[in-house]
């Protein structure tokens, strides 16, 4: 297992981060746990979670994957094993995250709230990386058809150096130790890191935004970022959900995988999409590659990568996932980026 540094810090990550947002939902508490000890057993000692996990947030559900790990480190003693990253909500209407149905918020006051009920959850003293889950200020995320920027009215947010000065009070308090953002724009990043230099808050040390082969567009803007400001990505979504495994070409449904069940892969059912992971594929073929292996290997090379961010419905999932390489030959690489001058960003 490769570590690489988290930011400017001297806290060292596995490049394989276990994903957890199935825990509690499409994986059972049994599951998760082998899953964790693998795991950690194979290397990884960077586990990623959210405070509304598991995925797709429903009342029922929320905070059920904390809870599911916080009684694995409880019963496995091994919090000191592994570097634990959590999430708080931006901005949402999801009436169950807050008391009396408020709206979630970046605050000081959510934040706070959120925190002291992750750290129950997690049985925990600290978490040690906290990420803001998307932006307080109205964007559209996720699935818009283009990812393009399209006015959503005036940035009416909290204030970055509300949210900053709120996640400084923690890392003083001992209850985070850094703090990294999620779903950003570069303009977005630009202004925490501002910030920071103006004694607001914490500086930023890491973006977990999608990245992976039909959704390069961290390239064009936030890379240079992690480049020069030393703030890398954790990569989520590297199998795109798992289309980049073929199983849901041409319409295909397989029973129990994740967008049969829930209905939410609309971010990869765009025009051009079956095409490009056709031409992926066949090319794993020709290089006697897994699909699985060449969609990882490709996110976990890249340099401004932190840690690739991976998860599995169930162990065998897993196993396969943690066979994938961390670095891909030369010709390899060429052939990607030619089918990536043809087919671009399918998936945004």
């Amino acid at each position: 297992m490769e570590f690489r540094k988290l930011g400017r810090t001297d806290v060292s990550v596995s490049a394989i981060c276990l994903g957890t947002m199935t825990y509690g939902q499409q994986t059972d508490e049994a599951d998760a746990f082998s899953q964790m000890d693998y795991a950690l057993e194979k290397g990884v000692n960077f586990f990623d979670t959210a405070e509304m996990y598991a995925i797709p947030p429903r009342a029922e559900t929320y905070g059920s994957t904390e809870k599911i790990i916080g009684a694995w480190m409880k019963a496995r003693g091994s919090r000191d094993k592994i570097v634990l990253a959590t999430k708080v909500a931006g901005r949402s209407g999801m009436n169950w995250l807050r008391e009396n149905g408020a709206m979630a918020r970046l605050g000081r006051k959510n934040i706070f709230y959120a925190v002291e009920n992750s750290l129950k959850r997690l049985q925990t003293d600290f978490i040690d990386l906290y990420q803001l889950h998307w932006p307080d200020r109205p964007l559209e995320l996720f699935d818009s058809l283009s990812n393009a920027y399209r006015d959503c009215g005036a940035p009416d947010g909290v204030t970055f150096e509300e949210t900053l000065g709120a996640l400084g009070e923690l890392v003083q308090q001992g209850k985070i130790r850094a703090f990294g953002v999620s779903n950003e724009t570069p303009w977005g990043v630009s202004k925490f890191l501002r910030g920071a230099e103006a004694g607001a808050g914490p500086r930023l040390v890491s973006i977990q935004n999608a990245y992976h082969l039909i959704n390069r567009q961290f390239e064009l803007g936030l890379a240079e970022f992690s480049a020069r400001e030393d703030v890398g990505l954790l990569a989520y979504s590297p199998l795109a959900q798992g289309y980049l495994t073929g199983k849901y070409l041409h319409g295909a449904q397989p029973a129990d995988a994740r967008s049969t069940v829930f209905k939410r892969g609309q971010r990869y059912q765009k025009p051009g999409v079956d095409d490009a992971i056709e031409d992926y594929i066949n090319l794993a073929r020709e290089f006697s590659l897994h699909p699985v292996h060449l969609a990882l290997g490709f996110v976990t090379s890249r340099s401004f990568v932190t840690s690739n961010i991976i998860g599995a419905r169930n162990l065998d999932q897993l196993k396969i996932i943690l066979d994938a390489p961390f670095k891909l030959p030369a010709e390899l690489e060429r052939r990607i980026d030619a089918i990536h001058q043809i087919r671009g960003n399918p998936a945004p």
